[in-house]
């Protein structure tokens, strides 16, 4: 049974990696298409010449940096919460298995780490908030 057990936790872990690893690839992607950002060639002329698009032209903005980077801070904080609520609750469910006499006190307690654990991911979103209206 706990074989079973540690099983489950290994595959909800192996599955978030690989959900951050493909987050990590496809916003790799969409970024690696805008080229070298420093790159000098040494056979072009000294005269300074700008090859970059006005900010208005090239659709890439402060404020979508801004909802890019808070999007990522809500989901990975979310994913995280989901992975610990989860944890939490098939704990103490078998807690409860185990001794059921103590199901109130096993559940209060549940129920405070659930809450502290929201919290993290209010805060996160809060941030994320402050990121894209404030900076």
């Amino acid at each position: 049974m706990k074989k079973a057990i540690k099983i489950k936790y290994a595959t909800a872990a192996i599955m978030a990696l690989v959900a951050l690893a493909s987050l990590c690839i496809v916003l790799g992607l969409l970024f690696a298409g805008e080229g070298p950002a420093f790159a000098e060639d040494e056979t072009a002329p000294t005269e300074e010449v700008s090859e970059t698009l006005p900010e208005e032209q090239s659709g890439i903005t402060d404020t979508g940096m801004k909802a890019i980077a808070a999007a990522i801070a809500v989901g990975v904080a979310a994913a995280a919460g989901a992975i610990g609520m989860a944890i939490a609750i098939a704990k103490s469910n078998e807690s409860i298995a185990r001794q059921p006499e103590a199901k109130a006190d096993i559940r209060s307690s549940m129920m405070l780490g659930l809450v502290f654990i929201e919290t993290a991911i209010i805060y996160a979103l809060i941030v994320a908030i402050l990121l894209i209206f404030v900076l």
